[in-house]
């Protein structure tokens, strides 16, 4: 299969195909990881990473994953480029991808990475927009292949706010792939109608499911993997935390949540996740609204059936399979 050339800004741009294809090259490319076997095929390199918004596993599996297949990185934050402030997207990338080979792009709106996309020479990678995290959706699909030997037919429950880029990027995917997917949550967190109704007609075609629902009790029952996310975004105000905490509450990720789902079932998070006091912002939270738990508790967060942390790893060996596979 050959992707050489192309975008990674969505999945709802792959075939199911295709998606598997990326999944089999990142398992691949991480046996030869722990095997210690080099992989540095795209020697002399060199990839650009702008970062509008901060971030820890992001950066980290970009830069080592380009390190690895033998290239240069060269990270923008948000103080280090000119992008959209003196300098419009479409000169960005330009300029940009007259110097580098690949530019990933992790920021605000969709429409910023599609446009630098449309006038960059060189494939651009999404590293999660408001709307869209697809190189999230491929570590997270492989560690639950890894986990379950296959992926279609899995069902998944997302609980929290999901109008965003996780409970959109998980509706696209479990569509593309043949999953069956739940949004548990109180119905103005539900995701937006036209991408519901765009995934339920792929689904018709995969086999999927797309199921909405305000009842924790039917929204987890059977589910193969739990998963949630922070209930407030990065960027968003500080008034809205308490909106969200009085509304979300009720579908925070409880050991009554995951016993419900069943004894094999289990627990993702795309991180940061705030389940104990050991953060600012966990502290700060505990002193205003006298809560130490937020969208998952401590208990399920540490429990046997957290895959959290094998998902984390993943980030890396799926984002060197989307450069690889690419450029």
């Amino acid at each position: 299969m050959d992707l050489k050339g192309r975008d990674f800004l969505k999945l709802l741009d792959f075939t199911a195909e295709e998606i598997t294809y990326l999944l089999d090259l990142a398992a691949d490319l991480k046996a030869k990881k722990k095997q210690g076997i080099p992989v540095d095929m795209h020697r002399g390199k060199n990839v650009a990473l702008i970062f509008e918004k901060t971030s820890t596993r992001t950066r980290c599996a970009f830069e080592v994953a380009a390190h690895d297949l033998g290239m240069g990185t060269t990270y923008l934050d948000p103080s280090g480029s000119q992008i959209g402030k003196k300098e419009s997207i479409a000169d960005t990338a330009r300029v940009l991808s007259s110097m580098f080979e690949g530019i990933e792009y992790r920021g605000f709106g969709q429409d910023i990475v599609e446009e630098l996309a449309k006038y960059s020479k060189v494939p651009v990678w999404n590293g999660l927009t408001n709307e869209f995290h697809p190189t999230q959706m491929l570590a997270d699909l492989l560690t639950i292949r890894e986990h379950f030997g296959h992926v279609k037919g899995i069902k998944l429950t997302y609980m929290g706010d999901a109008r965003y880029n996780m409970g959109n990027s998980w509706m696209v995917a479990c569509a593309k792939m043949g999953m069956h997917f739940t949004a548990c949550t109180t119905a103005k967190y539900f995701p937006d109608s036209e991408l519901v109704e765009t995934c339920r007609a792929i689904a018709a075609e995969t086999g999927a499911t797309i199921t909405l629902t305000e009842d924790v009790a039917e929204g987890t029952k059977g589910a193969d993997v739990v998963y949630t996310d922070v209930w407030v975004s990065m960027g968003e105000p500080d008034e809205i935390w308490t909106e969200r905490i009085h509304d979300l509450m009720p579908y925070q990720v409880n050991k009554a949540a995951m016993d419900n789902a069943g004894e094999n079932a289990i627990f993702m998070h795309c991180l940061p996740a705030f389940h104990d006091l050991n953060t600012k912002i966990g502290v700060q939270i505990a002193e205003k609204f006298g809560i130490t738990e937020m969208e998952v508790t401590d208990e399920v967060f540490e429990s046997p059936q957290s895959l959290v942390f094998e998902e984390a790893e993943n980030r890396m060996h799926t984002i060197k399979a989307v450069m690889a596979a690419t450029l």
